[in-house]
């Protein structure tokens, strides 16, 4: 995972608990700035790529919703951060904002307080579902990415010794990095990570500066050892010509650095391809090959988002004939990583 090493740091005053301080304190060449309010920031006279590397964000975050999900959680918990280092031509977190740096939000046990007091709320016992069949599941990674969270500040290793210790709930959070420094958090089978795959010669291309497939694969078998829950995300399932084969050897990949213990108890989830019109325009002049390869018309339709946004997705009889293609290809291959929800 490349290092991030921020050049200007903006904060609320009221991010600058212990864990705001000392994230200033972690970078001390960066200039500092106070800010009114973490989601207003100031012009910032850089692109996309500068801002993600160049700015950090601290900010006390105020609105603690845990919201419903149903797919790879029960719940979405209340963002420890929001933003990437990495920058993902189809990234759903990027679109409509011109700039998004990455926002910490130092109040973290605010925030597991939230999940707390929500998680007691619910009927226990849990009945069981997909994404857990004892504990009510929270997702810590929906607008952001945690292994680079991590390595900014403590509120991650927090969290996960928060659900580590909690009876009733459990973290996941899906990544495209690998942080080595969370091997040591004792997760002790109580947060489940997803490392999200693509075929190699597809990922180099859309996963701007994340790390390579490669480090994926071989991070799995680790932090299985480490006591992390390990499943697999496939997103997003992009369709171009020879898509299958390229799954295949992706198949054939995992098959080999999964071990036995693992292929018992790892799922995967599968997520074919969303994109954005104001996303596809912005690639253009970032990011053109990527959208040689997602943005396809002849093949997509628009659809409105549950915020109101008009995104394109591959039209519904050509996609259903693609999950079936994709089911088949992982019964052959790899049968033993259940699919857990597939659209």
């Amino acid at each position: 995972m490349q290092k991030f090493n921020p050049s200007t740091i903006l904060y609320t005053p009221d991010a600058l608990n212990e864990r705001g301080q000392k994230a200033l304190l972690t970078y001390p060449e960066a200039v500092p700035q106070a800010i009114a309010q973490h989601n207003r920031l100031p012009v910032l006279e850089r692109n996309h790529y500068q801002v993600k590397s160049d700015v950090l964000v601290l900010g006390r975050l105020k609105t603690l919703v845990c919201r419903e999900s149903g797919r790879s959680s029960d719940f979405i918990a209340p963002s420890l951060a929001n933003g990437c280092l990495g920058a993902c031509a189809y990234c759903y977190v990027d679109r409509n904002k011109t700039v998004n740096p990455i926002t910490l939000f130092t109040n973290t046990e605010e925030i597991l307080a939230a999940v707390n007091k929500h998680v007691q709320k619910q009927a226990w016992p849990k009945i069981p579902n997909q994404t857990h069949a004892q504990f009510y599941t929270y997702d810590i990674g929906c607008n952001s990415d945690v292994s680079v969270d991590a390595s900014i500040s403590d509120g991650v290793e927090t969290a996960i010794r928060f659900f580590r210790d909690h009876p009733k709930a459990f973290a996941t959070f899906a990544t495209k990095f690998v942080n080595p420094q969370m091997l040591d958090y004792d997760p002790q089978g109580k947060t489940r990570i997803r490392f999200s795959l693509l075929p190699q010669k597809v990922s180099k291309l859309v996963d701007v500066r994340t790390d390579s497939l490669a480090k994926r694969l071989a991070a799995i078998n680790d932090f299985y050892q480490a006591g992390y829950d390990v499943h697999v995300n496939f997103s997003p399932v992009i369709v171009y010509e020879g898509w299958l084969d390229d799954y295949r050897e992706l198949f054939e990949q995992l098959n080999e650095v999964v071990p036995p213990k693992l292929k018992e108890t790892m799922s995967c989830e599968v997520i074919f391809l969303t994109h954005n019109q104001w996303q596809h325009e912005i690639n253009l002049s970032i990011n053109p090959k990527a959208e040689d390869m997602i943005w396809a018309p002849a093949i997509q339709e628009t659809k409105k988002s549950q915020f109101g946004g008009i995104n394109v997705r591959y039209q519904y009889q050509l996609k259903a004939q693609w999950i079936s293609e994709f089911k088949k290809l992982q019964q052959e291959v790899i049968p033993w990583c259940q699919i857990r929800y597939i659209f």
